[in-house]
């Protein structure tokens, strides 16, 4: 038989969540962003729960080929628009919209011959110092787009640094309306943690990780908060049980020490199928449905879990590393990835390519 271990995407849960974020922007359309190949679940497999959308942001090319070959017919968005000057040619064959956010890329569009203008998105540097125009300079460069003949309508985005914080959004938005007053075209201010924590909604809003079941401001709030559901279950089985005695460690490095007679489980899942290396022990996993944790370090293709209080507990059962485990439990994903040191983000594109990923056939 195969190694029990797999990951298994809900696209019922997706559309759950973009329905979600619809509600707590009304007024505005929806982009459902899949950069990341989906935020690591797979344009194909997400597509069907976030068909829904109003439109598809992405980052390069070949990810808009893949939502074009599914058969999408709307709005895709390049968020870091085009690279080199001939991006362009693609941009016109597949009718796609990018941002704006620097000189280099106005003079491409100047120097680019089409007879179909396009739709662009100008990014304003609002204060991330990432990507766009600062203020000063904001309303020249529309401007000049708006002088040229390949460019036919100017949406205007920026992009928060502290949606999910103390700090908040306040001093963006007003440095955005302050450069942008009286100009006209679509806004798009709003992310993930802008659209749930402070109920901001333009013409556009772009749902990325609230889309695939990660509370954008946890650990403040966390998906029971905002109404999210898990989009990706990654789970595996107990392959072996080992009883320790006092004394008695496990793993590289002899990290963890017994400190009383203790049944653990091992778990086919290690650092090389995703899961992070950093996790210590007591990073939460289900076993059964059952609350537990990590024992000692994770290795390449496996981990040690702690079976007190599971007498039940042994070979074949199942292990949940996050996501929806039996009988309806859940494990958030953000709870793994506070453990870890990180964010649900990155647990979720680091799934390594020898996982087995299915789909959930649940109804949308």
């Amino acid at each position: 038989m195969p190694r029990p271990i797999e990951a298994v995407i809900h696209p019922a849960a997706l559309a759950a969540n973009l329905a979600r974020a619809r509600a707590a922007a009304a007024s505005a359309r929806v982009w459902a962003v899949v950069k990341a190949n989906a935020y690591g679940h797979g344009i194909e497999r997400a597509f069907a729960g976030l068909r829904g959308a109003d439109g598809f942001a992405l980052l390069d090319l070949a990810e808009a080929e893949r939502i074009r070959a599914l058969g999408w017919r709307g709005p895709v968005l390049l968020l870091e628009g085009c690279f080199e000057p001939r991006d362009l040619e693609l941009c016109s064959r597949l009718e796609l919209w990018h941002v704006v956010h620097c000189t280099e890329q106005i003079d491409w569009l100047a120097a680019h011959k089409t007879q179909r203008p396009q739709r662009v998105f100008l990014k304003l540097n609002s204060g991330m110092n990432r990507l766009g125009f600062r203020p000063e300079v904001y309303r020249s460069a529309w401007t000049r787009l708006n002088a040229l003949p390949q460019v036919d309508e100017i949406s205007l985005m920026t992009h928060f640094s502290d949606a999910d914080g103390a700090r908040g959004v306040a001093h963006q938005v007003a440095v955005f309306e302050a450069t942008t007053r009286d100009l006209p075209g679509e806004r798009s201010l709003s992310n993930s943690a802008a659209i749930l924590r402070h109920g901001l909604a333009n013409d556009w809003v772009r749902a990325g990780i609230l889309s695939y079941g990660s509370a954008p401001d946890f650990p403040e709030h966390d998906i029971r908060h905002w109404g999210l559901q898990p989009t990706m279950t990654l789970r595996s089985r107990l392959i072996a049980v080992q009883q320790l005695q006092p004394g008695d460690t496990v793993g590289y490095g002899s990290s963890y020490t017994a400190t009383q007679a203790q049944r653990i489980g091992i778990v086919a899942c290690g650092y090389a199928d995703g899961y992070p290396r950093h996790c210590g022990t007591d990073t939460p996993v289900l076993v059964d449905g059952v609350r537990s944790g990590t024992v000692g370090r994770v290795s390449m293709d496996m981990l040690a879990v702690d079976l007190s209080g599971l007498p039940r507990a042994g070979i074949g059962s199942e292990v949940t590393l996050w996501g929806n485990g039996p009988g309806g439990t859940l494990l958030a994903i953000d709870d793994v990835a506070r453990a870890a040191g990180t964010i649900g983000y990155e647990l979720m594109c680091a799934l390594a390519p020898r996982v087995p990923v299915r789909v959930d056939e649940d109804p949308l």
